[in-house]
């Protein structure tokens, strides 16, 4: 599963006594596994990204976003997009695959399996998209930048759970799994604000292409095809089909992580035919297996992890520390100047955009937080308090990668997508360092294992 940190083996370079392995491979590696790392990495390239289009080799920069790459299916079909358009089209698609995996997962085995675990999370990622969106329309309504509602609405995962992961137990692991939850819960509203009302005209023929491939790819699931590489080639089948429908081609991603086996095709209860290990995986650990029993005990091991965790597996590195710090690269680098900071400082954009994700999120997941829990609906996990929702509330302000996303698909205007940039650049700092400030005045949590509890009682 991805997380997990397995010691390398030592047969391998990277588990060896080489100086390189001791001293910069498993450095690396290890960093690479701490939850914060993507966060860090996503604010190097944010930094790269403004420091770039703010030096003198500023129009470097943009002519490289700008420069057009073509992809040509014979006489059929052209796609010519700038490398900006590129990674926001087709690598964020990738990205918004990964989230939709974690959504599969969470639905079958995580916490929205269970509808009242979920149900706290839930109803605060609900607070958490309403409100910033009303602050947002309170500032805009009949503006130019009224379109932008959408915003304010979004969490970015890899920050938020970063910057609490910083803080180590000053908050409690439910409240952890609580943030997680309630970023999943906000993806799934923002990829529904992104179907309906950031789509572009809709061609009814792709549209139905894009469908009737959907449908294949069930058919494809209900048969039990397995092979991983017939669904990457169907799936980019999927995504130009979307692509030229005119819905945003960042869905097809989603919709083929919320379709991919979440299940294992070998089950925890037919692992053993009849008492004991299954004898392809014995004979080719002991060494005395041909090649085709190799194959066939790799087939056994393999299978019983669903294709959804095994995707995840895969490509969670490479979207949390290649995608998401390229989109920041080609997205964060805002041009910075007296001029440019007297119009965000009067900006309706600008100010919306911040009065929503520090505010807005600030006020909704808190309040409505208090208010299921006030009601009944549901109760705050073992070991957390109002102070921890406040400071989590405040922190799911951070809404980086997913609003510079939407801001890029509601305006049109440069001069509104600049400001909109700034202000949510500045948004998710202020976020970050009021949800810091608010958790570290949070008491030191004392976790006790279920077991502890057993037997003192």
């Amino acid at each position: 599963m991805a997380g997990e940190n397995l010691e390398p083996s030592p047969l391998t370079w990277l588990g060896g006594e080489r100086r390189l392995a001791r001293r910069v491979g498993r450095p690396v590696r290890n960093f690479l596994a701490i939850e914060a790392a993507s966060g860090v990495l996503l604010i190097g390239a944010t930094f790269i990204a403004l420091v770039w289009a703010n030096s003198p080799w500023s129009e470097s920069y943009f002519d490289l976003l700008h420069t057009h790459i073509t992809v040509q299916f014979g006489d059929v079909l052209t796609l010519d997009e700038s490398i900006e358009h590129w990674v926001n089209d087709a690598l964020m698609a990738i990205f918004f695959f990964v989230v939709g995996l974690e959504i599969k997962r969470e639905l079958v085995a995580g916490e929205l399996r269970d509808p009242r675990a979920a149900a706290l999370p839930a109803i605060a990622a609900v607070g958490g998209m309403v409100v910033p969106a009303l602050f947002f329309v309170l500032f805009n309504a009949g503006g130019a930048g009224a379109q932008g509602w959408g915003i304010p609405m979004a969490t970015d995962i890899a920050f938020a759970v970063g910057v609490v992961a910083l803080l180590g137990n000053k908050v409690p692991s439910a409240m952890k799994v609580f943030l997680l939850t309630l970023a999943i819960v906000d993806d799934i509203g923002a990829i529904a604000v992104i179907a309906i009302f950031y789509t572009d005209d809709l061609s009814t023929d792709w549209l139905l292409v894009a469908v009737g491939i959907t449908m294949i790819v069930v058919l494809m699931r209900t048969a039990r095809v397995w092979y991983i590489p017939a669904y990457v080639f169907v799936g980019g089948f999927l995504w130009l089909a979307v692509f030229e429908s005119g819905i945003h081609a960042t869905i097809a991603g989603v919709v083929l992580g919320l379709i991919t086996p979440a299940r294992p095709l070998r089950s925890h209860s037919d692992r053993d035919e009849d008492e004991g290990e299954d004898p392809h995986i014995g004979a080719a650990i002991s060494g005395r297996a041909s090649a085709s029993v190799v194959r066939r005990a790799t087939f056994e091991i393999r299978e019983r992890l669903s294709v959804a965790d095994r995707l995840e597996d895969l490509l969670h590195p490479f979207s949390s520390f290649l995608i998401i710090p390229v989109f920041a690269l080609a997205n964060a680098g805002i041009e910075i100047s007296g001029d440019s900071i007297t119009d965000a400082a009067t900006s309706d954009v600008t100010i919306g955009v911040v009065a929503g994700l520090v505010l807005g999120k600030l006020v909704g997941v808190s309040v409505f937080t208090w208010a299921a829990v006030r009601s009944g609906i549901s109760s705050l996990p073992r070991g957390a308090t109002m102070t921890h929702v406040v400071g989590l509330a405040a922190i799911a302000g951070i809404g980086f990668t997913v609003s510079l996303f939407i801001t890029n698909l509601a305006f049109d205007d440069p001069s509104l997508v600049e400001e909109a940039k700034l202000g949510i650049l500045v948004a998710s700092i202020l976020a970050a360092i009021i949800g810091v400030l608010v958790l570290s005045r949070a008491n030191e949590v004392i976790e006790i294992e279920m077991e502890d509890v057993g037997a003192a009682s």
